[in-house]
């Protein structure tokens, strides 16, 4: 019987997630809660409720149907109008049947199940499209998160000769990684902070581990391609120190790409959408004087480094 793995988004003909053009398949949960994710959609393994403010039409309609639909009493309109959700009770429903009402999409369900039989009609679908390098990128959230389905995937992937790629935190069992990577082609992971307590600060996690990861696959022989990834954010791993530690790691362990990523807001519309304060509302995006200057760090240490989607594939 055929695994089934939750999905928030698929996405054909990406052009910034591996060789050629790919199809990035997007999955649910995640073991870091990034404080300036962009998906913060992806954290949880389960069905999730958005809200779109402003695609809301009761003030011009009065439509309630979401408010009727609701069995537990979640949903309700304040005396301007406006829909008011009890989260609380939304983050636990699992039927989600206030999206199912709302003909203009201002709430929806994120997340889908999917067979891998069902993926793989979507990779054969766009195929034609994806050029003589493109291939399937695997992204999140985090793809490891579903190990079980996502090795069911990479499987049959193999046997239609498929190209693979992943972007992961390699925050997960050591055993479980390796035997992912055994069926991937281009990986790209991040390391956010090389200081391990800064990096649980602002992730829950530590970093012990991700690096931990990275040494035992470069050590294994894995002949795949290894691009590390850093979002660049202000005050918290830009600075000369944590950039040098880097390159250090990337020395000990025989590494030479790199791909900085300036911080940006893209996700703030989707913290809204869930209920949930964006705490990096007032970040700043690095400019493009100190991006150069960070690469050039690299660069002077003869280790490739790529800035936002300039990554040479």
């Amino acid at each position: 019987m055929e695994k089934k793995g939750l999905l928030f988004d698929i996405q054909s003909y990406s052009v910034h997630d591996g060789p050629g053009c790919r199809t990035t398949c997007f999955f649910c949960g995640c073991y870091l809660k990034c404080q300036w994710c962009a998906n913060p959609e992806s954290w949880l393994d389960r069905k999730k409720l958005m809200f779109a403010k402003s695609k809301c039409k009761h003030r011009e309609t009065g439509c309630t149907r979401c408010e009727e639909a609701c069995p537990n009493g979640a949903v309700s309109f304040d005396p301007d109008g406006n829909l008011v959700l009890d989260w609380k009770i939304c983050e636990t429903c699992e039927d989600i049947p206030c999206a199912d009402a709302c003909y203009n999409e201002a709430l929806k369900s994120c997340g889908k199940y999917y067979t891998s039989g069902e993926l793989m009609k979507i990779f054969a679908r766009d195929r034609q499209c994806w050029g003589e390098n493109g291939g399937v990128t695997f992204s999140g959230g985090e793809p490891m998160y579903q190990s079980n389905f996502l090795l069911e995937v990479l499987g049959k992937c193999r046997e239609s000769y498929i190209h693979t790629a992943i972007e992961t935190s390699a925050y997960i069992k050591n055993d479980v990684f390796l035997k992912v990577m055994e069926n991937i082609d281009f990986g790209f992971v991040d390391v956010k902070q090389m200081d391990s307590e800064k990096h649980r600060e602002k992730t829950g996690v530590g970093n012990e581990l991700i690096l931990s990861n990275i040494r035992s696959l470069k050590a294994s022989g894995w002949t795949g391609r290894l691009v590390l990834r850093i979002p660049v954010i202000e005050g918290y791993n830009d600075t000369e120190e944590n950039m040098n530690a880097t390159a250090d790691f990337m020395d000990s362990v025989g590494l030479f790409e790199i791909n900085l990523l300036p911080f940006h807001k893209m996700g703030k519309s989707k913290w809204n959408q869930l209920g949930k304060e964006y705490p990096y509302s007032s970040g700043k995006v690095p400019s493009d004087e100190k991006m150069s200057g960070l690469q050039s760090l690299f660069l002077d240490r003869d280790i490739a480094c790529y800035v936002g989607s300039d990554t040479a594939f």
